[in-house]
């Protein structure tokens, strides 16, 4: 079976947990005999192709004759790019709606910018939507080109790209929801990035979601119907070395917070749960590591509370960073105001870090020896950051059991999930023809 799988970005190169998915799902994938076609909009050329064929969609070209772009243009939705926006800030900086349009006439000064290479950044910049629409109209010259039985699209950023290909195709398209908008910006959703999401869920044959909480947002907040809705959870990628050997600079114990920096990841109770556990536990510093939109504001209120000199801000880490700040790491704390899954709780409790989640997270659907507690609740959080550094018997079962737990959760078992829903859209696809 071969796959056309859209995604944002790969390793090396990401920014958060959806490339690091990708990863693990397409190696997952080749083990069960499944051939994927990765696009994306910018490949360095260093990516891990053992187990994908990566396309950049930055070396495709647009037809360039009359005839063949009219043809292209009847088989593929446009979408008129009217704002500037820029994923997980803040609401209110986005601007006006992004219209989508159904068979939308388009004149030929606004074809011509579509008939030769386009150099995407692949980046998450101010001209990200119009990256967005082009990255479509892209997809739909790829689908043309290749062979292939499904198509794979992952997160809002490629659903336009899974519909232009089916389009033009008529293969069936399975949409990935790593995330909703209602995760990224709670009740105050941007419309843009929410009418993407919803019409990539009704155009798709069948919808994955990574957590039974994601489901539930799917089919409730979305409208899709629950029969075409399933859940299949992420995992870990083991292939890399466990740990690393780390030299620890400083004597005190550690508490990290690693992830974006914005309102759906929760830094905020981290700090106020890290100024709680200061007064009861000197011995320790608090790190957060990671870029965002609240980072300044985060910066300000440490300072506020007079911790500075216990707490550290790293900026954002990735690769063998984020090993190495596992590995100096005493106790992990995710407090994600609403978490789809969270592989970041994975990666360190498979780094023996006893791990501190939200209930608000889809991980904690499969994970039975982190310790839970609710976003909103500082003391708990307190509480069970303070139990795990003080008392060593606590620490030390969470991280046995944790990694123990952890180890059952390979990509391998995802990909054979994955691959039935494969099996079962192609076979739809073809009863239909």
């Amino acid at each position: 079976m071969k796959v056309l799988m859209f995604g944002w970005e790969f390793p090396p190169y990401i920014s958060g947990g959806l490339g690091t998915a990708c990863y693990g799902m397409t190696k997952g994938l080749a083990h069960q005999g499944v051939d994927v076609l990765f696009v994306m909009p910018s490949a360095s050329g260093d990516e891990d192709q053992s187990s994908v064929k990566i396309i950049n969609a930055s070396d495709v070209s647009i037809p360039d004759s009359l005839s063949e772009t009219d043809d292209f243009f009847k088989k593929v939705d446009f979408i008129k790019v009217n704002s500037e926006m820029v994923p997980y800030v803040d609401p209110s900086l986005y601007s006006e709606k992004t219209a989508v349009k159904e068979e939308e006439t388009i004149s030929r000064d606004v074809r011509a910018k579509f008939r030769s290479k386009y150099k995407f950044s692949g980046k998450y910049g101010p001209n990200l939507m119009e990256e967005v629409s082009r990255y479509a109209m892209v997809a739909g010259q790829i689908a043309s080109e290749n062979e292939f039985d499904v198509i794979h699209a992952h997160d809002w950023l490629t659903y336009a790209a899974g519909i232009a290909a089916k389009r033009v195709s008529g293969k069936p398209l399975v949409v990935h929801v790593h995330a909703t908008e209602y995760d990224r910006s709670g009740e105050n959703v941007n419309s843009n990035v929410f009418d993407l999401e919803k019409m990539g869920m009704e155009a798709a044959d069948r919808v994955i979601t990574v957590s039974n909480l994601t489901r539930n947002i799917v089919i409730n907040r979305y409208g899709i119907n629950p029969d075409k809705v399933v859940t299949v959870h992420n995992a870990v990628d083991f292939s890399r070395p466990k740990q690393l050997e780390v030299k620890k600079n400083c004597k005190e114990k550690i508490v990290t917070f690693l992830g974006r920096i914005t309102f759906q990841k929760g830094p905020e109770y981290f700090i106020e749960a890290a100024n709680k556990v200061l007064k009861r536990y000197k011995n320790v510093r608090f790190v957060m590591a990671g870029n965002g939109d609240l980072l300044d504001r985060s910066i300000r209120r440490v300072a506020q509370l007079g911790i500075s000199d216990k707490f550290h801000f790293t900026g954002f880490l990735k690769g063998n960073d984020v090993k190495k700040m596992f590995a100096i790491s005493d106790v992990y704390v995710m407090p994600s105001v609403s978490e789809p899954f969270g592989i970041s709780p994975l990666e360190a409790m498979k780094a023996n870090v006893p791990t501190i989640i939200s209930k608000q997270s889809g991980v904690s659907e499969v994970l039975n020896y982190a310790i839970k507690v609710d976003f909103w609740d500082i003391d708990a959080l307190a509480d069970a950051i303070y139990s795990l550094l003080a008392y060593p018997a606590i620490s030390q079962v969470s991280s046995e059991y944790g990694e123990e737990e952890v180890n059952k959760l390979k990509w391998d078992g995802a990909a054979v999930e994955i691959k039935k829903i494969y099996e079962e859209v192609a076979a739809g696809d073809k009863k239909n023809r």
